[in-house]
């Protein structure tokens, strides 16, 4: 028995061996192709077409690290992408938006890329962009797209207004703004309509054109609500253009961008706020002989300024093939492909090159007027703020809901959002 024991427990070592071979799949077992999962949140026809086919690009040329396209959704990803890091379920690379991204930054289930990334696409993104995705010493995505905010205006009713027309040279102020919805309102028709079913994020981004911060860092790096006087200026001039001028309608206060088109195309509002995508929908979607047109935002004391939270490709910390994972992302996010994914979500790219090609330069569909707005886009005042989705759906949201609809006065306003707020964001602080 002693001679046989030792022959019989190597085969039995062999076998277990050769079967934990097999059970640990291709991308890990050494003998095939490494596969990555990216989950995109795509949801465009286009977009989704153009992701699938640089995914495809890629697959073909290099058979040894496969890609694997995964569809999310915006409306859940948050939660769910919670759930899959804290199950070890992660996809590879990660599609989201850098508002989204501190907690899971500051949870460690996000890898730093520094070092991670080549030269040519770390250098081609201006810095203002990678502070969105800066947290603490770590970069934790690859901010490749942006939206301003714009006025999607009825062109025939403002030409025959006769009210000046406002370019990214020279903008509307926002008491000009004011002035114009009302001299546009009458009849059963409004100069605009705020589609504001997140009032929060819309008005601390376009908040920053009037000096707005709202959150303020500390020396010791702790963060704490201020509602100060550049702060005002937006939440007070949509506040008296529903309550006071009348010259927006306050049932769609609580409506998203795409519902606010119908009556827009029926000539009830004269301008819109939305985003800048939304110009693929007015393709769409318009009339026949519908004419429309893009302007920019109102500027205030800092100009054009506004926030933006680009979308953003990051890697997972427990993913086991990280350096594949960022070639992918050059790839992905090379200029000419940088261009492709831009057109397909009718936005902008945060590459200097890929801002650059004549495709995103030309009049057709205002895309010039969006391009002009470029180098005022500035990384959100929340990007940064631990328990920021927290305070905005608690406090923040049901606070500036109440104020555009009349229910509570600035100082109210003021005081949740300080006095809540900071309550809330001292939990994270501790």
């Amino acid at each position: 028995m002693r001679t046989r024991c030792p022959l019989l427990l190597g085969l039995v070592l062999a076998l277990l061996l050769a079967s934990c071979a097999g059970c640990s799949g291709g991308g890990d077992s050494g003998t095939g192709p490494i596969t990555l999962r990216f989950q995109s949140l795509a949801w465009q026809e286009e977009s989704v077409e153009v992701n699938k086919e640089l995914v495809k690009e890629w697959n073909a040329a290099h058979p040894d690290i496969k890609v694997e396209y995964v569809q999310g959704s915006w409306d859940s990803v948050h939660d769910q992408l919670l759930t899959s890091f804290e199950g070890g379920e992660a996809p590879d690379i990660i599609h989201d938006a850098s508002d989204d991204l501190a907690d899971f930054a500051y949870g460690g289930y996000l890898a730093d890329l520094t070092g991670l990334l080549p030269a040519r696409l770390t250098s081609d993104i201006p810095r203002r962009s990678w502070e969105t995705v800066t947290f603490g010493d770590g970069v934790y995505g690859v901010p490749f797209l942006q939206e301003p905010r714009v006025l999607i205006a009825n062109a025939t009713w403002l030409k025959g207004s006769g009210v000046r027309v406002p370019t990214p040279e020279q903008p509307w102020t926002w008491a000009e703004f004011r002035r114009i919805t009302e001299q546009l309102s009458g009849d059963g028709r409004y100069g605009v309509a705020w589609p504001l079913k997140d009032p929060v994020s819309a008005t601390l981004n376009l908040s920053l054109s009037a000096g707005g911060q709202l959150f303020h860092r500390g020396p010791d790096g702790k963060v704490t609500v201020r509602f100060e006087a550049g702060d005002e200026v937006v939440p007070r001039t949509v506040h008296e253009q529903v309550v006071e001028d009348r010259s927006a309608p306050g049932s769609l206060l609580g409506s998203g961008g795409s519902d606010t088109l119908p009556g827009f195309f029926a000539g009830k509002y004269a301008m819109v706020p939305l985003g800048f995508s939304y110009r693929q929908q007015i393709v769409q979607q318009a009339p026949k002989g519908f004419d429309w047109q893009v302007l920019p935002a109102p500027a205030g004391a800092e100009g054009l300024t506004q926030g933006v939270s680009p979308q953003t490709l990051s890697i997972a910390e427990d993913s086991p093939h990280k350096k594949e994972a960022a070639a992918f992302l050059d790839f992905l996010l090379s200029p000419p492909h940088m261009v492709r994914l831009a057109l397909g979500d009718w936005m902008l790219p945060t590459g200097t090159s890929a801002l650059a090609d004549p495709a995103l330069r030309t009049t057709e569909h205002d895309w010039a007027t969006g391009t002009a707005l470029a180098a005022h886009l500035r990384p959100a005042p929340a990007q940064s703020v631990r328990g920021y989705p927290e305070w905005k759906d608690k406090v923040a949201t049901p606070a500036f809901q109440e104020y555009y609809s009349g229910a509570i006065g600035l100082g109210e306003l003021r005081d949740r959002l300080e006095d809540d707020g900071n309550l809330v964001l001292a939990r994270y602080q501790r």
